[in-house]
């Protein structure tokens, strides 16, 4: 049953709130609560429970907004010269909208099985990168024992740097994903990798990670 198109003003007050919470899982994570963001979109709590019931359905409405950047990322890889360029621009792009949009990256790896439509896009992504892989794999540029179950692990690998260096040394993940693409190369990639963070970064970042930021250290190189 198709339902009905909503009022332009709750069609308004709908848009807002998914803006939202957009805003507000890429700042910190699905857990954020949802008072919090109906204060943000500038409605009260009933409103935004009237138009998404549940956390899971503003999770997905806010989901299918970034769906729409890795599907685009997708097709601009598919439209690559060559098999190594559509896969490791849709790697580098996927890893980068990650740094850049903090718990809303995580939707790749997420499950809505209420959601029908939500779900066919994401194995539908899913199927469009394995064709990015049996390209550059058909081409010889990717090593033959990569899976597109390595994409995950990549990701999460990724988080780990984000969540240590964000604000020490915000693009040191590109040098882990530069490490990575180069060991999925057929024959190791002869690109340069980008800069490491400075000693003083990587300082910075171990001692976020350890809880000691507040502890007196002896001054740091770089």
């Amino acid at each position: 049953m198709v339902e009905p198109p909503l009022r332009a003003d709750a069609a308004r007050n709908r848009e807002r709130i998914v803006d939202a919470a957009c805003d507000a899982f890429a700042e910190r994570g699905f857990d954020v609560p949802l008072e919090e963001i109906a204060a943000r979109a500038g409605v009260g709590i009933a409103t935004l429970y009237r138009r998404f019931p549940a956390r899971d359905d503003l999770m997905v409405a806010a989901a299918s907004r970034k769906f729409d950047q890795y599907e685009q990322a997708l097709n601009e890889a598919r439209q690559a010269p060559d098999g190594w360029t559509g896969f490791a621009g849709y790697v580098q792009e996927v890893c980068r909208m990650q740094a850049a949009d903090g718990g809303l990256a995580d939707v790749l790896t997420m499950s809505f099985p209420g959601a029908r439509e939500f779900e066919a896009r994401r194995v539908a992504l899913y199927h469009g990168f394995v064709g990015l892989v049996e390209r550059a794999k058909a081409e010889g540029s990717l090593r033959e024992d990569y899976v597109p179950e390595d994409l995950p692990l990549l990701l999460m690998a990724n988080a780990g740097v984000l969540r240590g260096t964000a604000q020490a040394a915000p693009n040191a993940w590109r040098r882990l994903v530069g490490y990575l693409l180069q060991a999925f190369r057929t024959g190791g990639g002869p690109d340069p990798l980008p800069a490491p963070p400075t000693p003083r970064q990587t300082m910075r970042s171990m001692l976020r990670i350890s809880g000691c930021q507040g502890r007196s250290q002896p001054p740091q190189r770089g």
